[in-house]
């Protein structure tokens, strides 16, 4: 669920249990034998045939969680957080070194004003 919703949405241990043990009363997965703490699970044929049922259902549940997950690849924005803060630092440095004059200035400020157009445009 959580990689499928691109991190929006994790269930918690609160939900995942009661539901894999309600899921296992309903005879729709079968626990499997396991390394270790962790129970594994399998559907059952009984849980294909509940899926085939509610395909429709499962269809929404699934494009529902795909978009959650494109709006969240969408809103990240650490890369421009990033790219905006690379520019910051470059700019404090050029405009902090000896010989930056006016011209220097009108340069950067040229740069900056081109930059906004091109993302503008896109």
């Amino acid at each position: 669920m959580e990689s499928l919703s691109g991190s929006v949405y994790a269930p918690s241990p609160g939900v995942v249990y009661p539901t894999l043990t309600l899921l296992a009363d309903m005879d729709l997965i079968a626990e499997q034998p396991g390394e270790g703490s962790r129970k594994l699970f399998a559907i059952t044929d009984a849980g294909t045939a509940h899926l085939a049922e509610h395909e429709a259902g499962v269809a929404e549940v699934m494009e529902k969680l795909a978009h959650l997950a494109s709006k969240a690849q969408r809103n990240d924005a650490a890369p421009v957080r990033r790219a905006l803060q690379n520019m910051r630092v470059a700019i404090q440095h050029r405009l902090e070194k000896e010989g930056a004059d006016s011209q220097t200035m009108f340069d950067v400020a040229a740069l900056i004003d081109e930059a906004a157009s091109k993302i503008e445009r896109l």
